[in-house]
């Protein structure tokens, strides 16, 4: 049956266009003020209609109720309406058509959502809006600059960057466009307030790490964009009070990148590439090859020469990643559109981004929620119990999602068996049944022997580390608090290292 939603709009459009809803011309003091009040019930009930949409485009089933009743007092009003002397429908009919428009867009979103959730073309191929002024190919080096643009077209290097990213590299650079925009909130204000471009912050990310906040190098680089201890350090970063690396914290790295790249700028004047050629192999080195050739270009054969391969790679792709950013149309390159605004939302149980994987589903995304859920929560690994009242990031559709399918109902209850399946208790021991002799049968009647009193209960549990076996998976299969279970036993977060043999004390466990 039709929502209320969806018939009555269209019957008071009707109404309306016949002149079943007169309009007076006398008006008086008392009248006036009955029709400012019947304008401001039009106001607040429209303001309603607006957050229940919101509501229903998450899948909150109480969008729908409280969209209804926000019609029928809007009905009430235009009946009132049509009832007091000197009321026009005007203003109120205006209110209508925008409540109308809102609903066949929102209708058309939704039609959108179910033909395609997967790629579309948004044109200049940012997550939301023009490119940020910032983020022109002018500015990527300075504001009268063409030589960005000269480059992307003359340099081979760089093209070949770009024809790396648009083949074998497709599927990294959109994964890397996509990570981004659930992030982007958070990194890209660093750049903005120091005046560097967001393509640039982009390319790095797309090279370092493809949008992944937990990303590792051998060296012992981390996080999204891949800092190495000392120099995170002398930018902020590091572990913190809890034992936390903040270098895998997309704000804060963020912030540390750009006044990394800042300090370069102080040092090495307007030349991306040596900013790039330092943050992949050391300032020291960019700094000496910078004095020794008098700022020659990078692409000079005496300097591109004292670089070592891999940044000879790294700086050119990075320039490519951050041009494909700006520029996706004009190479067909089509970006995924993600619905990114950000919000949070409290667990109402324990759970793990594992389970919030599960019960949330696809949510019209292609992959779903966990890459999201991880960078937008670093502290927390995949299998991690986390505690009930804990507040989550995420955004507005997860939070809907959220409300919908991981607190009650059977998709709740299918994600918790899961996460909690303990596949040890699949394996099942079995042997040959073994002949028993005549001595160890009982005679008929004969008193049984008393059984063996239990041993007393040991005052702390204690699991020993086999194999392959992890601290998350271990505080998943007896429900522990991580966080508790690694301070138990003296192990630092957020990696939780464990060895196989170690003996734990399971405290804080409930199975």
């Amino acid at each position: 049956m039709p929502s209320r939603t969806t018939v009555f709009l269209p019957l008071l459009a009707l109404a309306i266009a016949a002149g079943a809803i007169p309009e007076a011309q006398a008006q008086s003091r008392r009248g006036q003020a009955d029709i400012e009040a019947l304008q401001q019930r039009m106001t607040e009930a429209e303001a309603r209609y607006r957050e229940a949409m919101v509501k229903a485009g998450n899948n909150d089933p109480a969008g729908v109720d409280e969209s209804n009743a926000a019609l029928e007092d809007m009905e009430d009003v235009i009946v009132e309406c049509g009832r007091t002397r000197g009321c026009g429908t005007g203003t109120l009919l205006a209110t209508y058509k925008r409540l109308l428009k809102a609903q066949v867009d929102a209708a058309a979103a939704a039609e959108d959502d179910e033909a395609d959730t997967t790629l579309v073309d948004d044109g200049d191929g940012l997550p939301t809006g023009d490119v940020p002024p910032a983020a022109t190919a002018a500015a990527l080096l300075s504001a009268d600059d063409r030589r960005f643009m000269e480059l992307v077209q003359m340099n081979p290097a760089v093209q070949a960057g770009i024809r790396r990213w648009l083949t074998d590299m497709r599927v990294s650079l959109i994964t890397s466009h996509e990570n981004y925009q659930y992030m982007q909130h958070l990194m890209s204000p660093g750049f903005t307030r120091r005046g560097l471009p967001e393509a640039l912050l982009f390319g790095i990310l797309a090279k370092e790490s493809n949008g992944r906040v937990h990303s590792r190098s051998r060296a012992g680089a981390l996080g999204p964009l891949q800092f190495m201890p000392a120099t995170g350090a002398r930018f902020g970063l590091g572990r913190d009070d809890t034992g936390f690396d903040t270098r895998y914290d997309a704000r804060m790295s963020a912030d540390a990148a750009a006044a990394y790249l800042s300090e370069r700028f102080a040092e090495l004047g307007n030349n991306i590439e040596y900013w790039l050629a330092a943050y992949n192999g050391g300032e020291g080195r960019a700094r000496r090859v910078y004095r020794e050739f008098n700022g020659r270009p990078f692409w000079d054969v005496d300097v591109y020469n004292q670089f070592p391969a891999e940044t000879k790679d790294y700086v050119p792709m990075v320039i490519a990643a951050a041009w494909l950013y700006m520029h996706p149309r004009e190479y067909g390159l089509v970006f995924p559109r993600v619905d990114t605004r950000p919000a949070t939302f409290a667990l109402k149980q324990p759970a793990s981004i594992y389970e919030l994987t599960i019960c949330l589903g696809n949510g019209g995304t292609r992959e779903g929620y966990m890459r999201a859920l991880r960078n937008l929560n670093p502290r927390y690994e995949a299998e991690q119990w986390i505690p009930a009242g804990t507040v989550l990031n995420g955004t507005v559709r997860m939070a809907g999602l959220y409300e919908r399918w991981c607190v009650r109902g059977a998709r709740a209850e299918l994600a918790r068996r899961l996460v909690n399946s303990d596949p040890a208790s699949a394996i099942v021991r079995t042997s040959a049944l073994q002949p028993v002799s005549n001595d160890e049968v009982p005679a008929i009647g004969a008193t049984p022997a008393a059984a063996p009193a239990p041993a007393p209960a040991a005052a702390m549990r204690t699991h020993r580390v086999a194999r392959g076996e992890t601290l998350v998976a271990i505080a998943q299969r007896y429900q522990c608090d991580t966080g508790v279970l690694a301070r138990a036993n003296g192990i630092a977060a957020p990696r939780y290292l464990v060895r196989q043999g170690q003996s734990l004390k399971l405290e804080g466990c409930r199975r």
